[in-house]
């Protein structure tokens, strides 16, 4: 009798057993069919430096992007350019060295901005090839310094003189303002850990009040101009690495 009792209890343990083991066999299965996504791609970090060019002059810049999707980055950047009063005209002396008749100061324009990139047609347009619009804004320094100065002479007239560039930096005055500019521009390659890319920007910089002074009159030496729109078009050239 406790024989077949003992046998009874073995046949119920392992009837109820065989629909767990199945469940966890078709657990598995399930699993192995449906396999856990994969982990979202890393963001990236990039910097680099800015090779601008303007009608005013050149410039040299850094940026720093971070990428918060694969269309949209946020980005600061830094930059010293020159910039010159429209009525400017460069001329050369016996020489050959420049000069510019009538040009009272310098003009050094260093804004510091942030601001946004969106990639454009990413669906539709190969990777090694990827347009963009971008947009920033933030504090601006300009930096007047003396081109030229006025020397008394010993028979009463008066005469000017061009200041040395490195001695004029020495001398010269901050002013501070604010910048914005919007853009259009391209990277380009495939390769992800470099950047290599143009940029095409229309900066706004202006200076509130009279403005800075920037030409003379050579044949009164009195101020004839006075500068407030420090802005422009620019082409920034970008070159840069990631990680």
């Amino acid at each position: 009798m406790s024989r077949f009792l003992l046998c009874a209890s073995f046949g119920i343990i392992l009837g109820s057993a065989q629909p767990a083991v199945a469940a966890i066999t078709c657990m598995n299965a399930e699993s192995d069919s449906h396999p856990s996504p994969a982990p979202p791609a890393a963001i990236r970090n990039y910097w680099g430096v800015d090779l601008l060019v303007s009608t005013g002059g050149f410039g040299l810049g850094m940026f720093y992007r971070r990428e918060f999707d694969p269309d949209l980055c946020g980005f600061i950047d830094f930059s010293v350019s020159e910039a010159a009063d429209e009525r400017e005209v460069t001329q050369f002396d016996y020489y050959g060295q420049p000069y510019i008749t009538g040009k009272l100061n310098r003009f050094f324009v260093l804004p510091l901005m942030a601001g946004v990139q969106y990639r454009l047609f990413r669906e539709d347009i190969v990777d090694s090839f990827r347009p963009f619009v971008n947009a920033a804004v933030g504090p601006t320094l300009i930096y007047m310094s003396p081109y030229a100065e006025f020397v008394n002479n010993a028979d009463g007239t008066t005469s000017e003189q061009q200041v040395e560039f490195f001695h004029s930096l020495g001398r010269g005055t901050p002013h501070y303002t604010a910048s914005a500019y919007i853009g259009f521009g391209a990277n380009f390659g495939s390769e992800k850990s470099s950047v290599y890319g143009i940029n095409f920007r229309y900066y706004f910089t202006y200076l509130l009040g009279d403005g800075l002074p920037s030409m003379y009159d050579p044949n009164t030496f009195a101020l004839s101009s006075r500068k407030k729109d420090f802005g422009g078009f620019f082409i920034t050239l970008n070159i840069g690495m990631g990680s």
